[in-house]
């Protein structure tokens, strides 16, 4: 028994790296296109967070969420409580994470299918490799995540799935090693061959479907060759367009980002097979109902593939990586969030909710327990602020403040309804920042600090669809 899909969305990172700035910087590499970048305050878990807004928008609440990358932020903690805390969920929804490997990403997705609840898959991955190896030209950062169950109408049914396993050594990484190690390309081949074949072969038959049957074949896997010599020999008349000239091969997450770019255009009764090479093979085939053509996801894949900025240098990409090391600026470094104060604060910190003066109607940002309009003590309600969009009233450029990214644009945000608030843009460009401008909330990581990654809310400009 299975569960069908309820909401999807994926998040691509603002920025662009063009792979010829790498050949421009190291003389060899590069490329044609453009790979996405996690910006220096993103990381698996803000892009995660990213995703999940997108998906569930107008889907069920999930009572279970699971969360899967092949580079977790955080190892013994819970990386899941984090995405758990900025959707504002009850205590009551199990988070989990499933990490480790590329193949958690099809894993947590198979896991949603299969739960009897309600369940938000995040897939997420932020892909480095060494400087001017292939893994840094053909790799990207995004993030995908699905809603899969609960009694919103479903976008797609699931008519089956099925996996073939076995150990071999393709791609590894050694705890703390800064890049992955892949054995020679032919042996991958070789070995993902008969796994993708058999695991296609069996989906497709519970499906009581053939090749013909399939109106669109996504392939998705590290393994470049693997996957287009499956994609070639299927039998399938349509493979979707893997993105990676656009974004690059995004690991974890891959998967569903095409998945998703597909079903931003996919029309009601299309049949959509999902291959998955990593580790073994995994093959899911969907079928989209009426309810896909009302259902969009906002903003599609395309959307964000448009919108992207490939502006950005090689130089200050190796610098959010942490393989340059620059002079930072000559202020005290900055320290990590305590314990205690961040639990108190969990609802403002995470999940960006103010207050409401039930008196007179005032929001607070941070929330209080004295209205600063009418005086009134502990007369507050909730005010979940992340969704609401404001305008910019007036911005200053602060080029001495610490970041990886330097200046800094902090503004004074007026909220749509109400309140105003202080803070950090995100992914903009100082020169082009007006007062007026239309802002969104984003959650990102502030800063890490003795080994605690501070995360909070930013503002980001509306792009103009």
């Amino acid at each position: 028994m299975t569960q069908g899909l309820t909401g999807y969305g994926a998040y691509l990172p603002h920025h662009r790296l063009k792979r010829s700035e790498i050949a421009a910087a190291l003389g060899e590499g590069g490329g044609k296109g453009t790979r996405a970048v996690a910006s220096f305050d993103e990381d698996a878990t803000s892009m995660g967070v990213e995703a999940a807004r997108i998906a569930l928008r107008g889907a069920p609440t999930p009572a279970r969420v699971l969360f899967a990358t092949a580079n977790p932020p955080y190892l013994d903690k819970t990386n899941a409580n984090v995405i758990h805390a900025a959707l504002g969920l009850d205590a009551s929804v199990l988070a989990i994470d499933v990490v480790g490997s590329t193949r958690s990403g099809i894993g947590a997705v198979v896991l949603a299918t299969e739960t009897t609840t309600p369940t938000l898959a995040v897939v997420t991955d932020v892909r480095t490799g060494l400087p001017g190896g292939a893994d840094e030209r053909d790799g990207g950062d995004a993030a995908a995540a699905f809603v899969f169950g609960g009694d919103g109408p479903v976008l797609a049914d699931v008519l089956a799935q099925a996996s073939a396993t076995q150990e071999f050594l393709d791609r590894w990484r050694l705890p703390g090693a800064p890049a992955s190690r892949v054995w020679e390309e032919r042996f991958g081949e070789h070995a993902y061959g008969p796994l993708a074949d058999a695991a296609f072969t069996a989906a497709l038959k519970q499906a009581d479907l053939t090749p013909a049957d399939v109106d669109v074949l996504i392939v998705a896997g590290t393994h470049g060759r693997a996957v287009k010599s499956f994609a070639g020999g299927a039998g399938v008349a349509k493979v979707a367009d893997d993105l990676t000239t656009a974004i690059g091969n995004t690991g974890t997450a891959h998967a569903g980002v095409v998945l998703a770019d597909v079903l931003d255009r996919a029309e009601p009764g299309q049949t959509i097979a999902l291959v998955v090479l990593a580790d073994g093979a995994t093959a899911m085939v969907l079928r989209t109902t009426d309810a896909i053509a009302t259902r969009r996801s906002s903003p599609s894949v395309a959307q964000q593939v448009e919108h992207g900025d490939d502006s950005l240098r090689y130089t200050t990409f190796l610098t959010w990586r942490g393989l340059l090391t620059r002079e930072p600026p000559r202020r005290p470094d900055p320290t990590g969030p305590a314990a205690p104060p961040s639990l108190r604060t969990e609802h403002y910190k995470y999940g960006f909710v103010g207050s409401t003066c039930t008196e007179c109607g005032t929001i607070h940002l941070p929330p209080v327990r004295v209205c600063v309009n009418c005086k009134a003590i502990d007369h507050m309600a909730a005010a979940p602020m992340a969704d609401v969009q404001g305008q910019i009233v007036t911005y200053t450029v602060d080029r001495l403040a610490y970041s990886l990214s330097p200046p800094v644009v902090a503004a004074v945000v007026d909220f749509d309804g109400g309140g105003r608030f202080s803070c950090e843009l995100a992914d903009v460009d100082p020169a082009t920042v007006r007062i007026g401008d239309r802002v969104e909330m984003t959650f990102r990581r502030i800063v890490t600090a003795g080994g605690v990654h501070n995360y909070f809310w930013k503002a980001r400009k509306v792009e103009e669809v």
